[in-house]
């Protein structure tokens, strides 16, 4: 009887160990990214939005690539290489550049509430591209903590939508895209040579789009518009990315998605802190509700 429990125990570990550990992983995501639209509103102080995004996605592509070289990765099989192109377009190019193109007109506190619809946008898309089938009670949750979001961005831009919601709404679904086709990538793959090999992908354009926008987009260097150059690309592209895709991985892209429900407040608390924003008093009200969702969505399959 000893035997067969002390057998048992190390069975139930070895089965929850991954849950954990790819939870975890895309939590450190999640806080990562969450420093995203600060770090992007401090490269604004310093570079033009093009030539931010440009030069976010050469400098993480020089850190991936380095990695690449170091460890010897072998080019991706031809099979793989649509699914990288799909992550290069939605997470290296056209999620970055859409939502830098919303903060030239939009707080980033706005930004992060409307980005918060970002979750559900995966699970749907990953439904569909995956054939996974979430329950009832999964799709209530996540359709609960987006609604929260959204009535939580009416209420801060007053009812109406800003200019800039435009390009939000678009970037919704090109990162969705992306997030789906990497964290369908990265079982097969490690989720550092996801994002590694599309940052690669992309060296290309993004090269001649930094030297496009330095040209004529005006530069005046700063300290907080180097940390916030630094931060996006090193910080929320490649090592956010990274763990992302690892935790995604292993916990599927429906609950994995469902964790960001909590990016757009911790954006609110950086916004706060690093930028000098103002809360309205629903934001705690607002947090809670989320998180709630967030609790239903990770006890559901």
């Amino acid at each position: 009887m000893t035997a067969q429990n002390s057998a048992t125990l190390p069975k139930s570990i070895a089965v929850k160990s991954p849950v954990g550990r790819g939870t975890a992983l895309a939590s450190l995501g999640v806080l990562a990214f969450s420093l995203t639209f600060p770090a992007t509103a401090w490269g604004l102080e310093s570079f033009g939005p093009w030539s931010l995004v440009a030069l976010r996605s050469v400098l993480a592509a020089a850190i991936a690539g380095g990695f690449l070289l170091a460890r010897r990765v072998p080019l991706p099989a031809r099979e793989h290489r649509a699914g990288l192109a799909v992550v290069a377009a939605g997470v290296v190019v056209g999620f970055p550049l859409l939502t830098t193109l919303a903060l030239t007109t939009s707080t980033t506190s706005h930004a992060a509430v409307v980005v918060g619809l970002l979750p559900l946008t995966t699970a749907a898309l990953s439904a569909l591209r995956t054939g996974a089938r979430p329950s009832r009670a999964f799709w209530v949750a996540a359709v609960a903590g987006a609604t929260v979001v959204l009535g939580f961005t009416l209420a801060q831009s007053g009812g109406s939508f800003s200019a800039g919601d435009a390009y939000l709404f678009a970037a919704l679904l090109v990162c969705a895209a992306g997030y789906t086709e990497g964290g369908r990538l990265a079982r097969t793959l490690p989720g550092w040579q996801v994002i590694g090999w599309a940052l690669v992908l992309c060296l290309p354009l993004t090269l001649a789009g930094s030297a496009l926008g330095l040209a004529y987009e005006p530069v005046h260097l700063s300290g907080h518009g180097l940390a916030g150059l630094v931060w996006a690309a090193a910080g929320s592209t490649f090592l956010g990315l990274y763990v992302w895709y690892r935790g995604m991985a292993e916990i599927g892209a429906p609950r994995a998605s469902q964790l960001q429900l909590a990016q757009p407040l911790l954006t609110l608390v950086w916004s706060v802190a690093l930028l000098g924003e103002h809360l309205t008093p629903a934001a705690p009200a607002a947090a809670c509700a989320v998180l709630v969702c967030i609790a239903v969505t990770q006890r559901v399959k």
